[in-house]
């Protein structure tokens, strides 16, 4: 039962961050009376302003482990470089099996990315980007491996200061 981009369950709340359950995996241990079924919902959070967060709730109910995975969500968030709707710079997201390449598009190129890239981008506050998933598609990397590559993002003035030069010398 999982979710992808186009039927995910989207909601926002009073504190202005956006929820999306991505994904929400059945596991099932048999014990001697029978089958345990618990659940385990894959959920990020964003407020489409350059902050983005994730967090995996495990619990015996959907809803519980939804609730569990927002407010694991809301400790783990991560600010994100935006400049003019897209990424500053090309990119590449690594986290285990999973890469993720992300290039800047121009102004109403629109979000292409697929799955659970598209659900960060969009939470995140990127309106425009390119990105290509290479490796293992399991939700929970190609999340991991997109934020990866949005935290490595550095703006002109970051990349200036950390040289010791002015914006014009670098540009």
């Amino acid at each position: 039962m999982a979710f992808d981009s186009k039927n995910s369950y989207s909601k926002e709340n009073e504190g202005g961050f956006e929820e999306r359950v991505l994904h929400i995996g059945r596991v099932s241990k048999t014990v001697k009376g029978g089958k345990n079924m618990r659940f385990a919902a894959l959920v990020i959070v964003g407020d489409r302003n350059g902050h983005i967060g994730k967090g995996i709730g495990k619990a015996a109910e959907v809803p519980e482990a939804i609730r569990k995975g927002i407010e694991e969500a809301k400790k783990n968030i991560v600010e994100v470089t935006i400049l003019n709707g897209t990424i500053p710079h090309e990119t590449l997201g690594l986290y285990s099996a999973s890469k993720i390449v992300m290039k800047p598009a121009a102004s109403g190129t629109g979000v292409i990315a697929g799955g659970p890239v598209r659900s960060v981008c969009e939470l995140a506050g990127i309106k425009d980007i390119r990105t290509k998933s290479i490796g293992s598609n399991n939700p929970n990397n190609m999340v991991n491996a997109t934020i990866e590559g949005l935290k490595s993002l550095k703006s002109a003035e970051e990349v200036a200061r950390l040289r010791g030069k002015t914006v014009e010398e670098i540009g």
